[in-house]
């Protein structure tokens, strides 16, 4: 696609001008008396920051592109020319892509949810394999991961697993927020005995993680906190104190829970933050479905035919139904090469951004 000048001028400008009004603000010592505000204008500035340097060697090269036209009728002066023109198509694609209105939460880090479906034991099993994948692919990545909060099933799986997930220089939400929906196996599941191959399915959610416990107020006169006692796989029990948590925030139903830790405190902590989680991203599809512009949404029941990928052992086959993405590399997915496949939702989530800020 191709942009018209005066679009590509005036997008340019006018994040120019914020990145000098950011730069201002974070010069004022008072905003960084608010830790969760100076995270929230560091991270802009680092973004506009990016695109003020690309505006500068865009401006640089077509003077020096228009220069070296004035001076066309010398063979060196021309080819000066002909490599600037050149270099300035590859400049201005650089700079579109860092005009794409971004997430606001890309920069935040995650949780991710992830729960058994259709297919029982096996759903839980193939919770498991997500699991230890996106484990895989965040320790590549040089991220970090802490589990939350775990059900096991009698097999090994995982009725539901809750992961935070850390990134270091990079939002960690921007990247898995792509995985959010339905995952579909096709296999021989441990438990068929004749061979058949069977379709089963997980779900997975994901949430940005609050910055600062401050960005969700939540009066304590509006959570109902329920404690039992922590169980493992079968139910069998794991802890004789009730050191389990559930927090229900009552104005909208909201629930979060916590066994995996045997401190009452720590599982309460942890409640806490899904929940707030959770609050924030139900407060963001609001705004987004008042403003009628919702972009994306993710499958909240975990049914088979509402699926966004699929995993096909026999063939080694990871299809994105999507973007279309198809490899025969599932044993690689499933080690954690994942890069290539959230990759492609990436490319077209940037395209329709790109394509909506041209429009």
């Amino acid at each position: 696609m191709r942009w018209s000048t005066n679009t590509l001028t005036t997008s340019v400008s006018a994040l120019l001008d914020e990145h000098a009004r950011v730069q201002e603000e974070l010069s004022d010592p008072a905003v960084h008396a608010d830790a969760g505000r100076a995270k929230k204008l560091t991270r802009r500035y680092a973004e506009l920051d990016k695109v003020a340097a690309a505006a500068r060697h865009f401006a640089q090269l077509e003077a020096d592109h228009a220069a070296a036209v004035e001076l066309a009728d010398d063979a060196d002066f021309a080819a000066e020319a002909k490599r600037l023109s050149a270099e300035m198509e590859t400049a201005e694609g650089e700079l579109k892509d860092l005009l794409v209105p971004s997430d606001p939460d890309d920069s935040r880090d995650a949780i991710i949810e992830i729960k058994a479906g259709e297919g029982g034991d096996e759903s839980a099993l193939f919770a498991g394999d997500l699991l230890r994948m996106y484990q895989r692919w965040i320790d590549a990545r040089g991220w970090s991961s802490q589990i939350l909060d775990a059900t096991h099933s009698d097999l090994g799986g995982y009725k539901d697993v809750s992961m935070a997930v850390k990134a270091k220089n990079d939002g960690a939400y921007g990247w898995v927020k792509f995985e959010g929906g339905v995952h579909r196996v096709q296999r021989v599941p441990v438990t068929e005995s004749q061979g058949r191959i069977h379709t089963s399915a997980a779900g997975v959610l994901v949430f940005p993680e609050v910055d600062e416990p401050e960005e969700v107020q939540l009066d304590e006169h509006d959570l109902r906190i329920d404690v039992y006692r922590s169980s493992g796989p079968g139910g069998q029990s794991v802890n004789t104190t009730d050191s389990a948590v559930r927090i229900t925030h009552l104005p909208t139903g909201i629930t979060a829970s916590c066994q995996n830790e045997k401190s009452q405190l720590q599982n309460k902590d942890a409640a806490m933050r899904m929940l707030r989680a959770r609050i924030l991203a139900k407060q963001a599809e609001e705004a987004a479905a008042e403003a009628a512009d919702i972009r994306r949404s993710q499958v909240r029941t975990v049914d088979r035919s509402e699926r966004i990928r699929t995993y096909n052992f026999p063939e080694n086959r990871i299809t994105d139904h999507r973007t279309g993405y198809k490899a025969y590399n599932l044993d690689q997915v499933l080690a954690g090469d994942l890069d290539p496949v959230i990759g492609s939702c990436r490319d077209a989530d940037k395209a329709a951004r790109l394509d909506a800020l041209g429009d």
